[in-house]
């Protein structure tokens, strides 16, 4: 018979199941005492970390990216510094809210995205990285209605999208309409990242359909400043 102690035993039992050691839960009482067995749990459960981080940043098509350690806050004229190190707490992914970077080409927002993708994953998100012409030509090329089902679930699962690059295009209505289908079917609890050089009134002016404008932001957003470039209210 085990000699552990009931507060000590359960826990580890826990995690057994959870690990699904289901032929050691059977012989719990000949082993529970062992001197190896949390060593074991602790083994086990690392490796299992490190492949479920492996995969996800495999999916995540995350690419190469300056680590925020080596980000220069002095370049863009005007950032909001406070504001970025806020969103890296990630507290906005627990609401579901939005983060949008806005400034002209060469300032970091794909850094500080990139770095916030990561940071996500390593938490034990879901994220997935694309740019806006590689995901709207993606779903454009669908042959079909399922297709397109089926590959619009691969841009709404993910617990965080990052999409870079919106609005350095001009989008025909198909695109627009496409763009706003992701960010709809996203609206309840799955957060998106967005980089852009045009403040929202002018997101029209890239699209022949009003879709692409700001209503489409309405709600619970964050908006940090990432050069000289002020975000317009959103609302």
């Amino acid at each position: 018979m085990s000699t552990t102690p009931p507060l000590v035993d359960e826990p580890l039992r826990s995690r057994a199941r959870k690990l699904g050691l289901f032929g050691l839960l059977d012989r719990w009482e000949d082993f529970a005492g062992a001197p190896w067995l949390v060593p074991l749990f602790v083994a086990e459960e690392t490796a299992r970390q490190q492949r479920s981080l492996d995969r996800r940043i495999r999916g995540a098509r995350l690419g190469r990216f300056k680590p925020l350690a080596d980000f220069d806050w002095s370049w863009p004229r005007t950032i909001d510094r406070a504001l970025i190190e806020e969103l890296f707490t990630l507290a906005f992914l627990k609401d579901g809210a939005h983060a949008v970077l806005i400034g002209p080409n060469g300032v970091g927002k794909t850094t500080l995205a990139r770095n916030l993708a990561h940071q996500a994953l390593l938490r034990g998100h879901t994220v997935l990285c694309t740019t806006a012409s590689e995901m709207l030509n993606d779903l454009v090329a669908q042959d079909g209605p399922a297709a397109l089902v089926r590959r619009l679930r691969r841009y709404c699962a993910p617990t965080l999208l990052c999409i870079d690059e919106v609005g350095y295009l001009s989008y025909d209505s198909r695109h627009a309409d496409l763009l706003f289908e992701v960010v709809n079917r996203r609206q309840e609890g799955k957060s998106i990242i967005v980089t852009t050089n045009r403040p929202f009134a002018e997101w029209a002016r890239s699209s022949r359909t009003r879709r692409a404008s700001s209503p489409w932001w309405t709600g619970s957003c964050t908006r940090p400043r990432s050069s000289a470039s002020t975000p317009r209210p959103i609302g």
